[in-house]
């Protein structure tokens, strides 16, 4: 093939391919590239002023896309220009968007592999160290969050991860709107939340937020009334039924403990049965569950009071979810069912937040969606170090909908 005909294969815009080397043995191939004639002018890579004349040039060796069975290197003429205001420094190539000794275009490959594959396989499939392929990806997701238009923050979810004993938590701060996360913070101490009002969002960011989605824990909603009054505090539906299913298994513990024998051997084993909604169980879960209906009210009771708090969010007017509660309070006298008392008490005290779910229509579902694709990549990476790239990765995750691949071990 002509110098020409391999410049066409190479495609890359304004540089012609003035030499070829072919290594059929080892399966390689080796382009040397130089920018065209013609007047085009150069770019600083530090300002991006645009200059005429260059200072020097410089031979440079990017590894590309593999041509078929060969894997292609290109070797770069570049120049270096003299910056009034950066001094010397090299021109600005937009195949060549870092130092790293790799094509633009190749480094987007890697990133597309790494989106739905482990790094380890990409860096088989690549031939590279998992820390190149890793480097790469952030690279990449860096380019990527730069280049889009970041939506505005109306509806504001915050919520928790529990990473272990050395890590402990991780508050999470997403756009319910958007479905992706936003930033990620050590700890779940009202510091945290007050360093992402302060330090990542501007006054009229902070006025333009409406509703807030979080769990019942003190120190967010005294941030979240610091720093932006005027967002309405939405508790989250998904963690009230949570307290209510703990309240549940206090019962049978107690109910347990209470009983003995034949009745005892009933109870034990059934705490995952107790804690499932009852639509979600088959036939022979239900019947399980009826039979120790029949032995034990206290249980039966404590379970459909869970069961029928779910409904207390199908009502869109003030006035009626506060009847229904009410109602579902009034079920609880003579019962002498205190970790359910308990539970009222609780409702009662953050009675505010739940009827703002009323005025404001948040999405409850969005933020335990975003930390399962959490927890979906730190079970894929074995946890991560650097918490910029996790976010990364989980707002990709978010924007493009993408699955995992599934890989199964040959028999």
């Amino acid at each position: 093939m002509r110098e020409a005909d391999w410049s066409k294969v190479l495609g890359w815009p304004g540089y012609r391919v003035y030499r070829h080397e072919i290594d059929e043995p080892a399966k390689r191939l080796k382009l040397w590239v130089r920018r065209k004639r013609g007047t085009r002018k150069l770019i600083c890579s530090g300002c991006g002023r645009k200059l005429a004349e260059a200072y020097d040039s410089y031979e440079r060796e990017v590894r590309d896309l593999p041509c078929f069975e060969f894997r292609t290197t290109v070797v770069v003429e570049l120049y270096r220009v003299r910056c009034p205001d950066c001094g010397v420094k090299t021109e600005k190539v937009p195949q060549l968007p870092s130092k790293a000794p790799f094509s633009k275009r190749f480094e987007e490959a890697v990133g597309l592999a790494c989106e739905s594959a482990a790094v380890r396989r990409v860096a088989r499939q690549f031939g590279l160290a998992s820390s190149t392929v890793r480097a790469i990806d952030v690279r990449y997701l860096s380019r990527w969050s730069e280049g889009r238009r970041k939506p505005a923050l109306r509806h504001m979810g915050v919520d928790e991860i529990y990473l272990g004993k050395n890590q402990k938590f991780l508050t999470v701060v997403s756009n319910l709107e958007t479905g992706e996360p936003l930033w990620f913070g050590g700890e779940r101490k009202k510091q945290t939340l007050d360093e992402f009002f302060e330090k990542h969002l501007s006054a009229f960011q902070r006025s333009a937020i409406r509703a807030a989605c979080v769990d019942m824990w003190e120190p967010f909603r005294q941030s979240l009334e610091q720093w932006v009054p005027e967002c309405k505090i939405v508790y989250d539906k998904f963690h009230i039924l949570q307290h209510a299913s703990q309240a549940v298994d206090e019962v049978r513990r107690a109910e347990f403990f209470r009983k003995g024998g034949a009745a005892r051997d009933l109870v034990r084993g059934k705490r995952w049965l107790l804690l499932s909604s009852w639509l979600n169980l088959d036939r022979g879960k239900r019947r399980q569950l009826n039979a120790l209906f029949a032995l034990n009210r206290r249980i039966l009771k404590a379970y459909l009071l869970k069961e029928s708090l779910s409904h207390l969010w199908d009502y869109s007017y003030e006035g009626a979810m506060l009847r229904y509660l009410q109602k579902w309070i009034d079920q609880l006298r003579w019962q002498r069912l205190k970790p359910m008392e308990k539970l009222a008490g609780m409702l009662l005290d953050h009675l505010q937040g739940i009827l703002n779910y009323c005025r404001t229509k948040v999405p409850m579902g969005v933020v335990e969606a975003v930390n399962g694709n959490i927890k979906a990549l730190l079970r894929r990476g074995r946890g991560y170090r650097d918490m910029n790239y996790l976010l990364l990765k989980a707002q990709r995750l978010a924007a493009t909908k993408t699955e995992f691949i599934a890989f199964q071990k040959a028999a």
